[in-house]
């Protein structure tokens, strides 16, 4: 088969492991290996969680394999100003990226295109990203935006925003969490391969969801406030006028309740019972607490975010995270429509 392989990161080196845990990347590619191949592509699957497709690819004995390859979530190539499949069936392209930990496939970090320009998928592509051209294809811009509107400032939390990465400031995860020795148990025991809450499109809970790189926006329903967010269409309540939690249900996203502090919405939520704190193998149980706290800044540009949660079979002691969004005029929630293996 022709196939190189070469050790080391490629294409997507600015992008954090924890944002591609989202969905089960690292459990299924080995990301500390690079290999390439090339072939025509049979195959386009434009759709979220991820972009696929399929590639054709001749082996030195004249039979054929069938390549499984896959990229970012459609909304992550939307942000790229990719709104289209860059290829089409037929095409003989080049590709390099991880390969897969299970059959035969790879996440693409680069593709090389029939018109010799050159895709990397990296939120931050650089020239020096290319493998084989000199032509870079794309933007990513937006990941890098500082925001902004003359008349934001007066339209509060009430709008769309967006992750940049300006700053570092995109991603709320910490490397490290204090957990007890319960939860470390927990988390030996699972196996990202058969245990991932998010396999097959299944839904993301708190806190997890508000770790997603995608848009989400508040909108002003009186008595309640609704925050949606791209990622797998999700819808969260708060409520302005509390009532008691014991008689709520618990679910997914559990219980919201919220009240302003001068200009920040400040929102408390209890009965959660998704059971995962991001997805990789820390658990949360039904005792959790989730304070909130999101400030839009004095020029409106910005929203800084701050999250404590507090879990006292997990973690030893609360769990203190941070982030900020960014206000982009032309930005809309678009439909996720995730879309099942």
């Amino acid at each position: 088969m022709r196939i190189r392989t070469v050790t080391g990161l490629v294409g997507l080196m600015a992008l954090p492991l924890v944002v591609l845990a989202h969905h089960s990347v690292p459990a299924n590619f080995d990301s500390s290996t690079t290999v390439e191949t090339e072939g025509e592509i049979t195959e386009i699957h434009w759709q979220n969680p991820h972009v696929r497709f399929t590639l054709r690819v001749a082996e030195a004995n004249e039979a054929q394999a069938e390549w499984s390859l896959q990229t970012h979530s459609l909304s992550i190539m939307k942000r790229m100003d990719v709104t289209e499949p860059f290829v089409k069936i037929g095409d003989r392209v080049k590709v390099a990226g991880w390969p897969a930990r299970r059959g035969v496939g790879m996440f693409v970090n680069n593709m090389l295109l029939p018109s010799g320009e050159e895709f990397v998928f990296s939120f931050n592509a650089k020239p020096a990203d290319l493998r084989w051209s000199n032509q870079l294809w794309g933007t990513n811009e937006r990941w890098f935006a500082e925001g902004g509107d003359a008349s934001a400032a007066q339209r509060g939390i009430f709008r769309v925003w967006s992750t940049s990465l300006v700053g570092g400031e995109g991603f709320i995860w910490l490397p490290e969490y204090p957990l007890t020795e319960a939860a470390r148990a927990a988390q030996a025991q699972y196996d990202p391969q058969t245990d991932d809450p998010l396999l097959n499109c299944g839904l993301k809970g708190m806190p997890g969801i508000m770790g997603a790189p995608y848009p989400f926006e508040f909108i002003d329903r009186g008595d309640t406030i609704e925050m949606h967010q791209e990622e797998y269409d999700t819808v969260r309540v708060i409520n302005l006028r509390a009532r008691s939690t014991t008689a709520s249900a618990p679910s997914i996203l559990g219980y919201s309740t919220g009240r302003w502090e001068d200009e920040t919405l400040v929102v408390e939520t209890t009965a959660v019972n998704w059971g995962h704190f991001a997805a990789r193998g820390i658990p949360t149980t039904e005792d959790m607490e989730i304070l909130e706290r999101f400030t839009p800044v004095e020029s409106g540009s910005r929203l800084e975010y701050e999250i404590t949660v507090t879990d006292p079979a997990v973690f030893t002691e609360p769990v203190v995270m941070r982030k900020s969004w960014v206000y982009l005029p032309d930005v809309r929630v678009e439909p996720y429509e995730c879309v099942a293996d």
